[in-house]
């Protein structure tokens, strides 16, 4: 599955580009709790089509009834006019109406009909891989597209909206085997463009998942090519030396957000040594190396282990911070407790946190 913002893009600028009358909704504002982020955009077309989401789908259903199944009536569809502002849940009852978590509210900045020719710019940009910001002139929504080297948050005020859109995160797995299906098949619903290496003849003959981009050669010369950037993660599934330890060398190397191989704390603390022995590494160059990869969840299963393994990647990618320090032999031993016992313990067999 491709980025949503690309996708929502694309296809509001193909409605645009067949003359179809269609609206731009991002969340601009949130008060409590909220379905979902700020900066989070939908389309709507004049026929009632919609691709995005900004709540849970009731706030969708609103805004179609409200311009789209309204077309038949003079001045009540898409029509042409300034950017405007809309509130949800401002009461118990819109909010309950409207399917907003307790306490929710959320504003929409709704932009009729934008610029064919700018959206279809925007979305060239994003498909080459750029960062790009959009500026919106509140007054008459007008828009101004700006290359930028590193994600910002959604900002509006009383003159303008600005929203940065980036190319897709992507995802290099190095390994073919059953982790791998699992870990990509994740990763391709979570919005992540994925690419497999892996140069073992028995491995490669066997793969056949749909929407993953194969990248022949050895693993290292296949990070080169994949050119990690910061909406990159790399991750090691071979377990083999030869194959893992020079791509993730390689990686390391680079700005991607995640780099990480598979294994147990002994054969991690062994590949950290070896590097450190043979490539001239030290533990500040290997900081940002992670192993064991993934949540302690008390996994055995490969998709047990690619959840673990997803989880991880997706919480480094929103800036959640992970209690890297967490004692497993402690939440193993915990786990294999009666609860009676383990509770005496800790508070929490998942963190082996011990209690005050």
């Amino acid at each position: 599955m491709e980025n949503l913002d690309v996708m929502v893009l694309r296809t509001l600028r193909d409605w645009r580009q067949a003359g179809r009358h269609a609206l731009l909704a991002t969340v601009v504002r949130t008060w409590g709790s909220s379905p979902r982020p700020m900066g989070s955009i939908l389309a709507l077309c004049e026929d009632g089509s919609l691709v995005g989401s900004v709540s849970g789908g009731c706030i969708e259903d609103d805004l179609i009834d409200r311009y789209a199944r309204a077309q038949r009536v003079p001045g009540q569809g898409i029509a042409d006019g300034p950017p405007a502002f809309v509130k949800y849940g401002i009461t118990a009852d819109e909010a309950h109406r409207f399917g907003l978590p307790c306490g929710g509210t959320l504003e929409l900045l709704l932009e009729y009909n934008p610029d064919a020719a700018q959206l279809a710019q925007l979305v060239a940009q994003l498909e080459a891989g750029r960062l790009v910001a959009r500026h919106v002139r509140l007054s008459d929504g007008q828009a101004q597209l700006e290359p930028v080297t590193t994600p910002q948050e959604m900002r509006v005020d009383a003159q303008v909206l600005v929203n940065t859109f980036g190319p897709e995160y992507r995802m290099l797995l190095i390994g073919a085997g059953q982790l791998t299906e699992y870990l990509a098949t994740m990763a391709l619903f979570s919005g992540f463009a994925v690419s497999v290496c892996d140069p073992r003849e028995e491995y490669r003959g066997g793969w056949s998942l749909a929407g993953v981009t194969w990248v022949p050669g050895m693993p290292d010369d296949a990070v080169a090519t994949f050119r990690p950037d910061a909406r990159s993660c790399v991750v090691a599934l071979t377990h083999d030396p030869k194959l893992d330890d020079l791509a993730l060398l390689q990686a390391l190397d680079t700005d991607a957000f995640y780099v990480g191989a598979i294994g147990s704390r002994r054969n991690n603390e062994a590949r950290r040594q070896r590097m450190i022995e043979h490539f001239d590494q030290t533990n500040e160059s290997l900081a940002r190396l992670r192993g064991p990869i993934g949540l302690y969840i008390g996994s055995k299963t490969p998709p047990e282990i690619a959840v673990s393994v997803m989880a991880e990647i997706l919480a480094v990618k929103n800036g959640v911070q992970l209690p890297r320090g967490m004692d497993v032999a402690q939440a193993k031993s915990l786990r294999a407790m009666p609860p009676s016992d383990a509770g005496e313990v800790g508070d929490s067999p998942a963190c082996g946190v011990p209690r005050a």
